[in-house]
């Protein structure tokens, strides 16, 4: 398996490396609660380096705890998504969830399938000092903390071809007027302004999350995401639909965007081949496009900056939108043992100096505050200092809209950001249409 993260699919996913899951050599996992001799059990995305990561921090941890021990089945990411919410619902589930907080969290927090962690964290203040402050957003339902926010921070990040804008004599824009300037400046060109990998949904997902957020602050999807009335119906809303059709009208985005996939890279490969100047997309691309950019990114050709700002706009140009963390529950169904295991697994085993040096070895930022002489010694340094300060001092770090939505809401999210960017429906209609999700 590749060092860098490819895509967010792979991010999310891992990139498993067989068809099936598969299980950990140390560990003898169970299909519910409790693993090998009454020990703890949990499940984790397969792929590297973060199975290895993982599995070398619970060897580490079993070995310091030999009465704690925790086992490890590692699954494909769709399988998995697919088993965990059947072994919850059955009440079978792991004693440690994996998963990415939000809508799903908050389903299994109201369900009270998991634990309420509140208390504990209380108890345990160094702990939480440790992460980022902006990581517990996702982590937390009704005010209360359900998950531990872990691993690394994944930002949205717009990545620009200095080469390209050096034979412009353009600067990256800080503005929305500098992003429309900019479209007419690269078409006369003769290269794609932006980007795109469209027919993924999701990356066109990330315009709108960027754009709401510039237009009207984090308030807008926050009142979204606790579902109320005719919260998509805001005018930021509209606003930000219009935007964007305006920079679809305009050729901003690369010729056949809707047909452009992003697991297969392909809108990284515009971007280092010069076919395209701009593009907006994960953090987690970085390393991809180290490894399978011809030396793009070794080069210094690669150049990475903050959405631009919206005129009159009421957000914070230091927001941030993206992947605040990944995050691990406890199944309320574990036994007394289990959970206390899974608590010091928590406390002791899963952000160790080691895991949080494999995490920067491989690209990534852990969502630790404190790292800095770490993140200033990697040769990656300036992209990792970049990513950091954004996660760590983002005043609201907004967590990708299908992950922090429900299951049925994000899919309709998806089929009508598409129909949005082909302009095969009004602003207007987007939002009556997501309007009618709320509560679903």
């Amino acid at each position: 398996m590749k060092q860098f993260q490819s895509s967010r699919r792979s991010f999310l996913a891992l990139a498993a490396v067989t068809p099936f899951a598969v299980m950990a050599t140390s560990a003898c996992g169970t299909s519910g609660p409790g693993g090998a001799g009454g020990g703890a059990s949990m499940w984790f995305l397969s792929g590297e380096p973060n199975q290895t990561t993982i599995q070398k921090a619970v060897d580490a941890f079993g070995s310091s705890n030999p009465d704690n021990k925790i086992a490890v089945t590692y699954f494909q990411n769709d399988a998995f998504k697919t088993k965990i919410k059947t072994a919850i619902g059955a009440g079978q589930a792991p004693t440690i969830v994996y998963g990415w907080g939000g809508g799903t969290l908050k389903t299994y927090a109201e369900a009270e399938q998991v634990e309420d962690l509140t208390s504990w964290f209380d108890a345990n203040p160094e702990l939480k000092n440790k992460f980022f402050p902006s990581s517990f957003g996702a982590a937390t339902v009704n005010g209360k903390i359900y998950a531990l926010p872990n691993q690394y921070v994944a930002p949205i990040v717009l990545f620009y071809n200095k080469e390209l804008f050096e034979k412009a004599g353009a600067q990256p824009p800080k503005t929305w007027d500098d992003v429309m300037s900019l479209v007419k400046t690269f078409n006369d060109m003769g290269v794609a302004p932006f980007s795109l990998g469209g027919q993924s949904r999701w990356t066109s997902m990330m315009w709108l999350q960027y754009l709401l957020d510039r237009i009207g602050g984090p308030e807008v999807f926050k009142a979204i995401f606790e579902g109320k009335p005719n919260a998509w119906m805001d005018p930021a809303v509209i606003e930000t639909g219009t935007k964007v059709q305006e920079l679809v009208s305009a050729d901003g985005f690369i010729k056949g965007f809707s047909s452009i996939t992003a697991d297969s890279k392909a809108d990284q490969a515009l971007l280092f081949t010069g076919k395209a100047a701009m593009m907006l997309q994960g953090s987690w691309t970085y390393g991809s496009m180290k490894k399978d950019g011809q030396n793009f990114v070794q080069n210094g050709k690669l150049g990475f900056a903050n959405f631009p700002t919206i005129p009159g706009g009421k957000g914070d140009p230091k927001n941030g939108v993206g992947n605040p963390a990944q995050y691990m529950s406890i199944s309320s169904k574990a036994s007394d043992k289990e959970k206390e295991t899974a608590k010091k697994f928590f406390k002791d085993g899963i952000m160790t100096e080691t895991v949080i040096d494999a995490y920067i070895n491989s690209g990534s930022v852990p969502i630790v505050n404190g790292i800095e002489d770490k993140l200033a010694s990697s040769e990656d340094k300036d992209f990792l200092n970049f990513v950091y300060d954004l996660g760590k001092n983002a005043p609201n770090f907004q967590q990708s809209w299908d992950q922090a939505l429900s299951p049925t809401a994000a899919e309709a999210l998806l089929n009508n950001i598409d129909q949005l960017f082909l302009k095969s429906i009004t602003p207007q209609q987007f939002a009556e249409n997501m309007n009618a999700t709320l509560g679903k």
